[in-house]
């Protein structure tokens, strides 16, 4: 599988997000075939396995002061490597529009996952049909809380 900063719209957004942070942060989302205006942040992990910064544009949701995230992968069977890289490392960098942030990430459980679950299927009805196409994997909800 490619580096997803690799794929041509998915660079371009973070370009997008390095030169116009609140044109970036509301992506239209229609030309992919999306449902229009999608609330986005960029996500930079530290790559587990090359330490390097890795960036990568997601649709998110608030909660209180935080950020939530789903690590849907578009309901392929293994969680995305931002997942994994937040797993080895939770100390991330977030730009919410030209606001930047860091973060601890924290994966939601019980009544808070389900809760978050729903919000963020309500911004993007697609996470419904990714967690039927991913089976038993259930799909982490990734709560990005800022810290200092």
């Amino acid at each position: 599988m490619p580096n997803f900063s690799e794929i041509p719209w998915i660079a371009k957004h973070i370009e997008l997000y390095r030169t116009d942070p609140e044109k970036a942060r509301l992506w239209d989302s229609t030309p992919l075939g999306g449902p229009g205006v999608l609330p986005t942040l960029l996500l930079t992990t530290t790559g587990r396995k090359t330490g390097q910064p890795r960036s990568l544009p997601l649709i998110y949701g608030e909660a209180g002061k935080s950020y939530v995230v789903i690590a849907s992968k578009a309901g392929m069977p293994t969680h995305p490597a931002w997942f994994n890289n937040l797993e080895a490392d939770p100390r991330c960098e977030l730009m919410v529009g030209a606001k930047r942030v860091t973060a601890r990430a924290r994966i939601a459980e019980g009544e808070e996952r389900e809760r978050l679950w729903k919000q963020l299927v309500a911004i993007y009805p697609p996470y419904a049909d990714y967690q039927v196409r991913a089976a038993a994997r259930i799909i982490p909800v990734v709560v990005l809380d800022p810290i200092g």
